[in-house]
């Protein structure tokens, strides 16, 4: 029979695999945790040794999902997962890098301009769900097919 783990290898074990956000952590530790003290005390070790950090998860999951997706959803993802808008804001695309960001998915998704309403709407409704505010949107539906983008 294997000996029980601890909490403590538990949590190392999780995050030796990839970054986790604080709420994600509690919620897979949970589980094996005698007492919330126990678990708490874990938690607030591993913070203090910036073993686990929500800036830093907070980080490397904008850096990588941002070319997909635009600040909107970014920012829901991320508050699912615990994280706060302050803590998430400075690793946010600025207006310039998600507007790239809008046209280059717009360019592989749709190959061609819209050449009518029903498939502006349809490319719109797109972006939308790809988390691209409104303004974001109409700038790079105008955008994208120009010759001078690149």
């Amino acid at each position: 029979m294997k000996p029980q783990k601890s909490l403590r290898a538990r949590a190392m074990d999780i995050l030796s695999r990839q970054e986790t956000s604080r709420t994600a952590l509690k919620r897979k530790l949970a589980p094996h945790a005698e007492s919330e003290e126990e678990l708490e005390k874990v938690l607030d070790e591993f913070a203090e040794r910036n073993w686990q950090s929500d800036e830093r998860y907070a980080e490397a999951y904008i850096h990588s999902k941002s070319r997909q997706y635009g600040k909107l959803r970014l920012k829901q993802a991320l508050a699912a997962q615990g994280v706060g808008e302050d803590v998430s804001r400075p690793f946010m695309p600025d207006r310039d890098c998600e507007l790239q960001n809008a046209v280059t998915v717009l360019r592989k998704k749709f190959k061609i301009k819209a050449v009518d309403l029903k498939e502006k709407q349809k490319q719109m409704r797109f972006l939308a769900y790809r988390g691209f505010d409104t303004e974001t949107i109409q700038t790079a539906i105008k955008t994208a097919w120009n010759e001078d983008w690149e």
